[in-house]
């Protein structure tokens, strides 16, 4: 098989998931009309903050320790960026979600984690879409 046709059938393969990933960017930045009593701020860092479990669950189902050990640890970076983000500059949120949409890249290409491959393009989408929306309400000064 050419890599030409191979590379086609991966992106086929991914379409479902990144076009699940937009879906639920859009949610995910729609998020704090369903939590209308909480600060916009505080419901991006929840969102942002829901990724650790699942990175460190598919780290531990993976089963290297060293992998538990990275994906735990970057965890818990992107908790301490969205923790800063509630009370900091709304900005945090969104460079903590286009940070991790790195992540996800990264984690796609290099494939750190063991049987993640629709994963990372999904949660890449979902941290894309979810950045961009939340950066155009923060520069349409609709933030609050």
């Amino acid at each position: 098989m050419s890599a030409q046709v191979q590379q086609r059938g991966d992106v086929a393969r991914l379409r479902t998931p990144v076009a699940w990933g937009v879906v639920w960017g859009c949610l995910q930045a729609a998020s704090p009309l369903a939590l209308w009593w909480l600060d916009a701020a505080t419901v991006y860092a929840l969102g942002l903050t829901l990724i650790a479990p699942v990175y460190i669950g598919l780290a531990v189902a993976d089963g290297r320790t060293r992998v538990i050990a990275v994906e735990t640890v970057v965890a818990a970076a992107f908790v301490l960026v969205a923790a800063a983000g509630v009370t900091g500059s709304g900005w945090l949120l969104v460079a903590g979600l286009a940070g991790h949409g790195c992540k996800d890249l990264w984690q796609h290409r290099t494939g750190f984690v063991a049987n993640t491959r629709w994963w990372p393009p999904f949660c890449a989408a979902v941290d894309f879409v979810a950045a961009a929306l939340i950066a155009v309400l923060i520069a349409a000064d609709a933030f609050s």
